[in-house]
């Protein structure tokens, strides 16, 4: 009898011997695939570039005619965009509301003209953010002295006649305008009236109402708002209006 390690394993009848699989000269292929694809990109990229550049060199005109006319659109925009600004300022300066006028308005449109109001006054971040959704605040804007002002719209169609500004609205502003909008100042504006309780309220919780009279003096004049509320809150920063 040999010893074990003289004898030789030969494979089980019916099947062939297993060979290990070589990966590293497909993958090398692969990639150097990936590489000459990259280069004929790159040559094919050059080359385009330079025929529109030799192209452009012989048709130099074309270069001219854009440049021209992007040189006359770019200058039409901002001679608009500059006139618009100057007679937005001239119209802001210049804006008034009589109280006939706000009765007969949208609400939406009564909100937008509040906002206007306040960018009358020097507010340029005024905005009408009213609609569904809004957690009380019909208009927000910054004031020159830094103070952020949030305001809830009343409108009635039939002013004085209409359905006067309770406490419930007066709660629903209270609750949002400080904890959700960061107001300084909450302010519920309406052409209307208010009721007794809603003006206790108001004081106690130091909000303001914008009543009818109040509102007629604001809209008809070049007063600002805060010059016509008792009790607001000092500046936040200097202004060169104090």
């Amino acid at each position: 009898m040999s010893s074990r390690g003289g004898k030789r394993r030969t494979p089980a009848p019916g099947r062939r011997p297993t060979r290990r699989r070589t990966r590293g000269p497909s993958r090398r292929r692969r990639a150097d695939d990936r590489l000459v694809g990259s280069l004929l990109a790159a040559t094919a990229v050059v080359a385009l570039v330079v025929a529109v550049v030799d192209w452009l060199l012989v048709h130099w005109w074309v270069l001219v005619f854009f440049a021209t006319l992007s040189a006359l659109v770019g200058g039409g925009w901002i001679h608009h965009k500059r006139q618009r600004a100057r007679w937005e300022a001239v119209r802001a300066r210049g804006l008034r509301y009589a109280l006939p006028h706000l009765d007969a308005l949208h609400h939406s449109r009564f909100e937008e003209a509040v906002r206007d109001l306040m960018r009358r006054d020097g507010c340029r971040d005024a905005v009408r953010v009213g609609g569904g959704g809004d957690l009380g605040a019909d208009v927000k804007a910054t004031d020159p002295y830094g103070r952020r002002w949030v305001i809830q719209c009343k409108h009635r169609r039939k002013g004085l006649a209409g359905s006067a500004v309770g406490t419930p609205d007066l709660q629903v502003l209270n609750g949002t305008a400080r904890p959700v909008h960061g107001a300084d100042v909450a302010v519920i504006v309406t052409n209307g009236r208010a009721t007794g309780p809603a003006v206790d309220f108001a004081e106690q919780q130091h909000l303001h109402i914008v009543d009818r009279h109040t509102l007629g003096v604001w809209a008809s004049g070049s007063r600002p708002l805060w010059e016509l509320l008792r009790a607001v809150p000092p500046p936040r920063r200097p202004s060169s209006l104090s």
